[in-house]
């Protein structure tokens, strides 16, 4: 069987990244220019000229003000998933935060025209140590696809010794599948490839030898961007430092190397990609209790 990849995008505007909260005021936001749906709309343009299927991670707040672009992605056949309302980390939520974010969130998508949203990515990877409350909140939601756990070290995220292909998260309430973002297992180490950043900084050959490595293994690896990464022309912020760097370091050459990935690789959507491998695939994924590997 060909493998077929998660190609996925997280629908937030660039004033509504992390590394935004300290230089733009979140109470600015509606005076801010909107950017996401002209740039969302070049990523549909050209995962229809590579025929390849995505799922889009909508902010609630995006949806809210540009309903159409939800009925526009739906309507191209790609999957409508949730990132929760405005952007805010599920430590700062807490519990209660998190489970009215997640509703409120859904009404609005289901309201656009999205459906009622199965699919989930938290805001800057944060479903780990500091919320392990959230998969019983995911399941209480409804949610059966969580791609929130980056399985790598980082400062602001991750859960290091979590797996780095598919697996189950069992709570109280039942189970989901957790599908990390891509990383490339060498030495030891979980190298994180997935996109973002990473996808803009390192080589291609870096997410090539990641995607294979997963297909050796019969798995799928999934990619992910957001649309201020095909946006180079947005204005620029005074971040400094390494953030800086790390924000806007190729934006004018994100589209050209995911352009090459697309020719390169099959994607679709997060849900079809699993689909895909069958019941019975499913059904053998490993499976780890919630509260133990975020306890």
């Amino acid at each position: 069987m060909t493998t077929s990849h998660a190609l996925s995008v997280d629908v937030e505007d660039w004033f509504q990244v992390l590394n935004m909260a300290h230089v733009i005021d979140r109470a600015t936001w509606d005076r801010l220019q909107l950017r996401c749906g002209d740039a969302t709309k070049r990523l549909l343009d050209l995962f229809a000229r590579r025929n390849q299927r995505a799922t889009f991670f909508f902010l609630g707040w995006i949806a809210e003000r540009l309903p159409d672009l939800v009925r526009e992605v739906a309507s191209a056949g790609h999957e409508i998933g949730s990132h929760g309302y405005d952007h805010r980390v599920l430590p700062d939520l807490g519990r209660e935060g998190f489970a009215a974010d997640l509703e409120r969130t859904a009404v609005v998508l289901e309201g656009a025209g999205g459906g009622r949203p199965r699919a989930f990515r938290a805001c800057t990877w944060s479903i780990g140590k500091r919320s392990p409350w959230a998969i019983e909140e995911l399941l209480r939601a409804g949610i059966t696809l969580d791609s929130s756990i980056q399985p790598v070290r980082h400062p602001d995220y991750g859960v290091p010794g979590a797996p780095t292909t598919p697996y189950r998260l069992v709570g109280e309430r039942g189970e989901l599948v957790e599908f990390p973002p891509l990383t490339w297992d060498v030495a030891g180490r979980h190298v994180p490839v997935g996109g973002g950043g990473y996808l803009r900084l390192f080589p291609l050959a870096l997410l090539r030898a990641g995607l294979r490595q997963k297909e050796r293994l019969d798995v799928p690896g999934c990619l992910y961007l957001h649309p201020w990464e095909v946006d180079p022309d947005q204005p620029r912020q005074r971040i400094g430092g390494l953030r800086g760097f790390r924000h806007y370091v190729n934006l004018r050459r994100t589209a050209g190397k995911l352009d090459r990935l697309l020719q390169q690789f099959a994607f679709t959507s997060l849900s079809d990609a699993l689909a895909q491998r069958g019941a019975s695939w499913l059904a053998k994924l490993p499976a780890f209790r919630a509260n133990e590997l975020l306890g």
